[in-house]
């Protein structure tokens, strides 16, 4: 009998082992026939003009053909299913985009329609397989929880486009960049958006039209009150976020400060009731009045229902109650709203050019001021954090204590209670996106468009760019699969450039929330935040939350192995190894643990002919301009710098200087006086910034800037 026992038993085992070996077997053969899957949908659009279309009467008397690509390492396909792949983006619901009309009482115009699309220089698009609807480049429609949106991808800010005419023949030309800076204006598109619905809300003819239009759809509105209702949130939305990022410096064409914004979305999440009821009785203006007394603070946060994460929805309806004029309201007028907002957020005044992607993948650290560690999940938490600033819906709510990846990884695993990070980020696209970025290159220089190179300028500008500029910038190849990028980082002092987007990424502070003694890691040892914080360390606190949340719109099994398998792949498939930063930065310290990021990189410049304007903020227009010194000196002889104020938002191409058209044309006015627009510094070719060894080389001539530019269109 015990024997017989036994040998029951051990078959048991034997089955049991059997069945748990077919279940990992059968799991990662799902898996497995998903991803051959995925690839193969990956490349079911072939649009023959990868959706580009012409456009005429374009803005700025801008019109241009059907643009042709350069070879980039990118097919049809690839492009389309770059343009079109969501990462959890939610600006508005997707009806309504489709269906808003421009704010102006007479006009019928869809806010979508090309006119107004390349207004704001996003590009237009025709109908394709991914894009039935033929949004414009960078827009898609995304799915969460049930319900339609339109949303941002990656290539709203990362497709740029330069368009020539040759003089000789008179033809015209459109090059579409894959990768390259965006020339648009978000936030002119984006208060243009929050006018729009604004419009519609107040003029009863619009109304009807729009309410109609958007049941015709049939896609979730059940009657007129349920759309009227859902504009209204929305519209308070957009009005919140428009007034919450208001800057003092026009970002206009070409630019965005997206750190800023970020930084006040996350702020926006983690705030809690009670620190917000706090700051709202110490708020008070420049006599030092207080601004709300306490009954009307308990009135504005009347609606908070959750009150470790305030969030999204019901800070819109703290700021609604902020305007009413009930009784007992505070009724404020914008300049109060102003002063408390200023209470929370900080003001985003330190816009910058949207970055090329080319060779991010094979960076070492990224962003402007090296902020981003590339190794490791690096990328995953950089894409994580830049989906957070650009609408992605954050359903952070209180959860109670207990055993929590997330809760571990933002350095809340003892906090009574916890958040939980759910929100509509799609983990899954943002590692597909980030792998697709490796076959990306750089564009070369179109010699069957702009010209055959001077060989002999070309020979004379390497040997200056050996020495004026390869200490920093290195000469890589494109083709190398195993390139690795390095930033070479320069203080602010030595680098000489605009200081203000270096300086807020590491002064700029806010409310922690549940993050509230909370210990954080940095590079310089662990830190524990108060209750006022630095944002970058809330930011890499709540990345960290996301990034350890499955999404939230698939199925528990399916989450999990998704989430698993997606953390995995992008530890062990990232070829970045961890590497302490080169260059010369201030080190982090004990006392000053974000230290470092009080510089700017330097990267190689392979393709830098397509990514103008220069410098980090945009404040030079064209190459030459930036090998000229920022002021004019007549009294020494220094009758050429660079240009105190020019225009942007033209894409045609300047191939003698490098650069787009700057002037003429109405554009939006770069003012360089002003903080934040400074084109000072990085003054190498001029004679005025020396070199990382020290030594200041003497200015360039204008021939020899015109060998040197001849030599970096080869790159």
């Amino acid at each position: 009998m015990i024997i017989r026992a036994i040998l029951g038993l051990a078959k048991s085992i034997k089955n049991k082992k059997r069945t748990i070996i077919r279940s990992i077997v059968a799991v990662w053969l799902v898996l497995f026939v998903a991803l051959l899957g995925g690839k193969a949908y990956q490349h079911l659009d072939q649009h023959e003009s990868r959706g580009a279309i012409a456009v005429e009467n374009g803005h700025f008397g801008e019109n241009y053909p059907t643009p042709i690509y350069l070879d980039q390492g990118w097919d049809r396909s690839d492009s389309l299913w770059f343009y079109n792949t969501t990462q959890g983006s939610a600006l508005l619901p997707y009806d309504f985009f489709l269906e808003l009309e421009l704010p102006a009482v007479e006009s019928t115009e869809k806010l979508r329609d090309i006119a107004t699309i390349d207004k704001y220089r996003y590009l237009p698009q025709d109908e394709s397989f991914f894009n039935p609807d033929g949004l414009p480049l960078g827009f898609v429609k995304d799915t969460y929880k049930g319900d339609d949106y339109v949303g941002y991808t990656c290539a709203a800010c990362h497709t740029g486009q330069v368009n020539y005419t040759d003089e000789k023949t008179n033809k015209r030309y459109a090059i579409r960049i894959d990768g390259g800076p965006a020339m648009a204006d978000m936030v002119g598109f984006l208060m243009e958006l929050e006018a729009s619905m604004d419009a519609t809300l107040k003029n009863t003819t619009k109304l009807d039209r729009f309410v109609d239009n958007v049941l015709k759809r049939n896609n979730g509105y059940s009657d007129r009150d349920d759309v009227i209702k859902d504009l209204e949130k929305w519209t308070l939305t957009m009005k919140q976020y428009n007034m919450v990022n208001e800057s003092n410096v026009e970002y206009g064409y070409a630019r965005l400060d997206a750190f800023g914004r970020i930084f006040n979305r996350v702020l926006q999440h983690v705030l809690n009731k009670e620190q917000a009821k706090r700051a709202l009785l110490l708020a008070h203006d420049e006599n030092g009045e207080r601004i709300l007394t306490e009954a009307e603070v308990e009135l504005v946060l009347k609606d908070i229902t959750d009150p470790t994460v305030i969030g999204n929805e019901q800070f819109a309806l703290v700021l609604r109650n902020l305007m009413s004029t009930e009784p007992g309201y505070p009724g404020l007028d914008k300049d109060e709203l102003t002063v408390l907002k200023d209470v929370f957020f900080n003001i985003p005044n330190a816009p910058v050019s949207y970055p090329f992607m080319w060779d991010i993948t094979h960076s070492d650290y990224v962003q402007w001021n090296g902020l981003a560690n590339n190794a490791s999940v690096g990328p995953l938490g950089r894409n994580v954090g830049e989906v957070i600033g650009v609408f992605g819906i954050l359903d952070w709510k209180a959860k109670d204590p207990g055993f929590s990846i997330s809760a571990k990884l933002s350095g809340q695993s003892k906090n009574k209670p916890q958040i939980d990070f759910q929100s509509s980020i799609r983990h899954t696209n943002l590692r597909r996106l980030e792998n697709q970025l490796k076959t990306l290159k750089s564009p070369e220089w179109p010699v069957e468009i702009f010209g055959e190179l001077d060989e002999e300028k070309v020979k004379r500008g390497e040997l200056i760019y050996a020495e004026y500029c390869q200490s920093c910038h290195e000469i890589i190849d494109r083709n190398n699969w195993d390139r690795i990028v390095i930033a070479n980082m320069s203080n602010l002092d030595s680098v000489g450039t605009d200081r203000k987007m270096a300086e807020n990424s590491v002064n700029y502070t806010g409310k922690s929330g549940n993050f509230k003694y909370t210990y954080q890691a940095t590079d310089a040892g662990t830190v524990v935040l108060g209750e006022e914080a630095p944002v970058a360390a809330l930011l890499t606190a709540a990345t960290k939350g996301v990034v350890g949340t499955p999404e939230a719109d698939k199925l528990f099994i399916r989450r999990w192995l998704d989430w698993l398998y997606n953390l995995a792949s992008s530890f062990f498939e990232n070829e970045i190894k961890a590497s302490v930063k080169a260059g010369d930065y201030y080190p982090d310290t004990t006392a000053k643990p974000f230290n470092s990021l009080l510089s700017y990189k330097a990267r190689s410049l392979n393709g830098i002919w397509a990514t103008a304007p220069y410098l980090h903020n945009g404040s030079v227009p064209s190459l030459y301009d930036l090998l000229l010194p920022a002021k004019c000196d007549p009294e020494n002889g220094v009758v050429e710098c660079r240009p105190e104020t020019f225009e942007v938002g033209s894409r045609e191409f300047d191939k003698v200087k490098v650069g787009l058209k700057y002037e003429g044309y109405g554009g939006t006015v770069f003012d360089t006086s002003v903080e934040g627009n400074f084109n000072i510094g990085h003054e190498y070719a001029a004679g005025n910034t020396a070199q990382p060894n020290g030594e200041v080389l003497k200015p360039l001539n204008k021939q020899q800037r015109y060998d040197l530019l001849e030599f970096l269109k080869t790159l």
